[in-house]
């Protein structure tokens, strides 16, 4: 699997979903309001609002919870945030991108900059490594929707790019405009996705041993703790062997 998804894995076996769910829902709704503010509060005519709100959903957020985050938006409260990439390399060289949404950039800058440093790692700047990493569309399924095949024919069918089935699930991939007309046509052909969003894919990858990883963690860790961090994705890969002692610990 690509990195992306490796991680991901990780945070669900060590249970650290779980952890920060408060935080999670915390960006969630910074997400949706945001979204609702941009557009129409109407998610059936936000394609970025549905998608905010599908993503929060898949994490379990309460209904309540997606609601209030709509309303704040259409009474106008909140603050104004501005959304930040930052690109930079952590522990071995790996890039490492940061999505951020802030109401004060020099406070976001300055924290993401001091992560970077006290882990490993090196802020640089932007398009330092944007490159290694396509935007794309990413659609998840469980495993139990069908086979290889049946997914693929499906995906093909909905306009999607490329499918990657393990025994863990189907990774989905199509454009990033297209990420709204792919995930509708394909719930309508395997259900509802566990995960429709969009992300960053790596084209190239870094390899990772066991004390890389380790080092790696407590970067992304320290980072989705800042609270104006929404998301963190790297271009880490690592064999199954660093992978099955990275679940262990």
């Amino acid at each position: 699997m690509a990195g992306h998804s490796k991680w991901a894995n990780i945070q669900h076996r060590k249970g650290r979903q779980d952890a920060v769910r408060g935080k999670l829902f915390s960006k969630f709704s910074k997400e949706i309001t945001v979204a609702a503010k941009m557009g129409d509060p109407d998610p059936d005519k936000n394609p970025r609002l549905r998608l905010a709100i599908k993503e929060a959903k898949a994490q379990s957020m309460p209904k309540d919870n997606i609601e209030r985050a709509i309303k704040k938006a259409m009474g106008g409260e909140g603050e104004d945030y501005e959304e930040i990439r930052y690109e930079g390399y952590g522990p071995n060289g790996v890039a490492v991108i940061v999505e951020a949404m802030t109401d004060n950039r020099n406070r976001t800058a300055s924290t993401v900059r001091s992560t970077f440093s006290k882990n490993g790692g090196n802020l640089g700047e932007t398009g330092s490594v944007g490159f290694m990493f396509e935007r794309k569309g990413e659609i998840s399924y469980p495993a139990e929707v069908g086979d290889g095949d049946t997914v693929m024919m499906a995906a093909i069918e909905a306009g999607a790019e490329d499918v990657e089935s393990t025994e863990d699930g189907h990774v989905i991939w199509c454009v990033d405009s297209d990420l709204n007309d792919v995930a509708t046509a394909l719930e309508a052909e395997l259900g509802e996705s566990t995960s429709t969003k969009l992300v960053w894919k790596p084209v190239t990858t870094t390899e990772m041993d066991l004390e890389g990883m380790q080092k790696l963690m407590k970067l992304i860790d320290a980072l989705e703790d800042d609270d104006d961090v929404q998301r963190v994705t790297t271009n880490f890969e690592a064999s199954d062997e660093v992978m099955e002692q990275l679940g262990a610990e």
